[in-house]
């Protein structure tokens, strides 16, 4: 009896104690830990939702850059960082891709993190240098095609989303290309504006105010349907590569071991924030459509996404070590 007692009043603490730490957080700044440059999709998505989360906790949401490694230095960052709340992790799709490019990686990307939530999800834009005599993605096959030596593409890195859809693409049309990674998208956006490489599969955030510039041209998305953010530019399997479709997506995520209590206050805040009309209109202006999960969804989501893409890596021959 004595024992029953003691184990229901251990239980009344723990309960006690994480609502209480729940309702105390955040008592100091929140750091958002982004693996990519500044300018690209990643950064685009959690700049717009900072300022709202900042607002609705009270507390400073710090985006805080750390490129390198297609995005694996802030992710060890984060998977290495006390289970407390106070750092997270903006994490993109390409995490899916990592567990099967990376066989030395110092933490297992599927345990290390706790799912908080889905925040949004964007087509990838085929984009062209203005130079480049083509208008749509049959003329870019055609062109490609006679050219053996291949064309140029640009990505924010290798393995990468825009590398995965671009020798996803490859593979179907049987087209020659050569791979230019740089250290971020916004550096891969620069050289191709100024025509150092030719096309780039790049997140629609990051490109579309170059294309409705006209620095760069836009010939289709990668998504299954037509953009809202761009509706005149058609799907690459619209415009004839049959069976393609990818789309690049981003959630948050915290080390594996942060008090639930802390992750439902995120959770709650976060998708608030992804109904607000300033966060709504900054996404969808950037070509991003808000998404918002539970956790419990987003945890199923990313171990999906991990499945598949070992098995399209696998396939590929991709490897970074």
């Amino acid at each position: 009896m004595y024992t029953r007692i003691a184990a229901r009043s251990s239980i009344i603490l723990l309960l006690t104690t994480a609502v209480a730490v729940a309702q105390n957080f955040p008592a100091k700044p929140v750091r958002m830990l982004i693996g990519f440059a500044a300018g690209g999709g990643a950064d685009i998505v959690a700049r717009a939702l900072a300022p709202r989360l900042t607002e609705a906790l009270g507390q400073q949401i710090i985006a805080d850059n750390r490129p390198g490694a297609n995005g694996i230095i802030a992710a060890e960052l984060a998977a290495k960082a006390p289970p407390d709340g106070y750092t997270l992790l903006l994490a993109p799709g390409n995490y899916a891709f990592a567990p099967a490019m990376y066989a030395k990686l110092s933490f297992d990307m599927a345990s290390a993190f706790a799912p908080v939530s889905k925040l949004a999800e964007t087509p990838l834009l085929v984009v062209v240098h203005p130079s480049l005599p083509v208008k749509s993605i049959p003329q870019l096959v055609a062109l490609a095609r006679s050219r053996p030596d291949g064309l140029s593409y640009a990505s924010g890195g290798i393995g990468g989303s825009a590398h995965l859809a671009t020798e996803l693409f490859r593979s179907i049309t049987q087209v020659s290309m050569v791979h230019v990674p740089y250290k971020g998208t916004g550096a891969a956006i620069t050289d191709l504006i100024g025509g150092q490489v030719l096309l780039c599969f790049c997140t629609l955030p990051s490109v579309l105010p170059h294309a409705k510039s006209g620095r760069l041209r836009a010939l289709a998305v990668t998504t299954v349907k037509r953009t809202p953010a761009a509706p005149d530019v058609p799907t690459v399997a619209e415009a004839g590569v049959r069976n393609y479709e990818m789309s690049q997506w981003y959630g948050l995520l915290a080390p594996a071991g942060t008090p639930a209590g802390i992750i439902e206050r995120l959770n709650t805040e976060i998708n608030k924030a992804l109904k607000h009309p300033d966060v709504v209109s900054r996404m969808q202006a950037e070509g991003a459509d808000p998404a918002g999960s539970s956790p419990l969804d987003f945890g199923v989501f990313f171990a999906a996404e991990i499945a598949k893409w070992t098995q399209v890596v696998q396939k590929s021959g991709i490897r970074v070590d």
